[in-house]
């Protein structure tokens, strides 16, 4: 009986062994979820565009839509995505930001649509850099007048930039304190923590953005917790503000679209306009 029990515990710590050794080899599988086809482009939508391509600083090119907007426009939004799909799939979300006079750049990642690479932590960094680079001295574009915009894995690069550089505003929509306490939260019979080799550590971030900041978070989002959206506006340096949608994950800002479109207008309005 107890040789049977003995092998029994020997079976599953093996088992365990091997799950926790599976999850830290395709933690970037996990994490990462490009895809390359493109499924639509700005002019279905109603919106005119320009294909740019830009060029990082270690070799790779990204490729993006550059949608102006109709108008004058009142800023520049540079949007950075979440962790799957692509450019393609945040025109609904990119339509928004153009109704509110925005112009709009937002490019793939490394590896992901038609940009060259493989995404990682640091790469999509130096792809954020790339991103400004292109609007601040390519276009020429006054950083007080661009809106830094992050959605999900998208609050990384947006908070690492708005951290180094002095954008007019940061709006921060679904973001988390770190991948690990995400990871935690839904892997919680792992070690995530202490298998975690990405980071993308917003917390630590906030508190050194200056700009103004908008943070937007729905308590039916069952990827991000709400708890750990709180935990990053907490963390954040004022100037802040806080809106609380409805909606799930990856529908809050259609689900609450008037108060969503209303409360970023009057964050412009009072902060970049």
């Amino acid at each position: 009986m107890r040789h049977a029990m003995v092998n029994t515990a020997i079976g599953l710590a093996i088992g365990y062994g091997a799950v926790v050794a599976l999850a830290f080899a395709f933690q970037d599988q996990l994490l990462f979820q490009p895809s390359r086809t493109l499924v639509a482009t700005p002019s279905g939508a109603g919106m005119p565009y320009e294909t740019v391509r830009l060029n990082t600083e270690d070799g790779e090119t990204l490729h993006g839509w550059w949608i102006p907007a109709a108008d004058t426009a009142r800023g520049t939004l540079l949007f950075f995505h979440g962790n799957a799909g692509n450019v393609s799939g945040r025109l609904e979300s990119v339509q928004q930001f153009h109704q509110l006079g925005l112009n709009v750049l937002i490019v793939d990642y490394r590896g992901y649509g038609q940009s060259t690479g493989s995404p990682s932590e640091q790469g999509i960094y130096t792809d954020a850099e790339a991103c400004w680079r292109y609007l601040t001295a390519t276009k020429g574009i006054p950083p007080r007048k661009v809106v830094l915009f992050g959605r999900s894995m998208g609050g990384g690069p947006a908070t690492w930039l708005a951290a180094r550089v002095q954008p007019g505003a940061v709006l921060l929509e679904s973001v988390f304190t770190n991948v690990p306490d995400v990871g935690a939260h839904h892997y919680s019979f792992l070690p995530v923590r202490a298998l975690a080799t990405n980071q993308f550590d917003n917390e630590s971030r906030v508190a050194e953005i200056d700009a103004p900041k908008l943070f937007i978070h729905s308590r039916g989002d069952r990827v991000v917790p709400f708890e750990l959206g709180r935990q990053v506006y907490e963390a954040a340096a004022a100037p802040k503000q806080f809106l609380e949608i409805e909606g799930g994950h990856n529908d809050g800002f259609l689900v609450s679209a008037d108060e969503y479109l209303r409360t970023i207008d009057s964050f412009l309005e009072e902060h970049l306009d």
